[in-house]
């Protein structure tokens, strides 16, 4: 004679469906996070620390002033006429342009308010000076 189990055995099964989910919602999330991460190309300097925030800026230009009084806007070098003309050259690009002032610790003061006086004779008000944070 032959006697049945009542009870029925289930075997395990692997749900993959949800595991497809989760791992495009890490896809979607990293993406998503990398577009907001903004590399700037820019000269190495030693910027001096602040506690104000950071602005979210249209376009922008940085401006880097080295320790030993160089110039760079974006990577190219320039001296005050230099970085004037370039700055003109932007500027007739049209659009919302702001720049993003760079200065190491050891520049001259002297350096950055000549090119802060540049940026005003030419009547580039947007300016945003760069800080490492505390």
């Amino acid at each position: 004679m032959n006697i049945r189990s009542l009870r029925t055995t289930n075997k395990p099964k692997l749900m993959i469906i949800p595991m497809i989910d989760i791992i495009f919602f890490l896809l979607v999330f990293f993406m998503m996070s990398m577009l907001s991460m903004v590399v700037q190309k820019s000269m190495p300097v030693n910027l001096p620390t602040a506690t104000a925030s950071s602005v979210d800026l249209q376009r922008k230009i940085p401006i880097t002033i080295t320790a030993d009084g160089k110039i760079y806007v974006e990577q190219d070098a320039y001296d005050l006429n230099g970085m004037a003309k370039r700055l003109e050259a932007e500027k007739a690009k049209g659009g919302d342009l702001t720049i993003i002032l760079r200065a190491d610790q050891r520049a001259q003061y002297g350096e950055f308010v000549q090119v802060l006086d540049t940026l005003k004779n030419m009547q580039l008000n947007k300016i945003a000076v760069a800080t490492e944070s505390k």
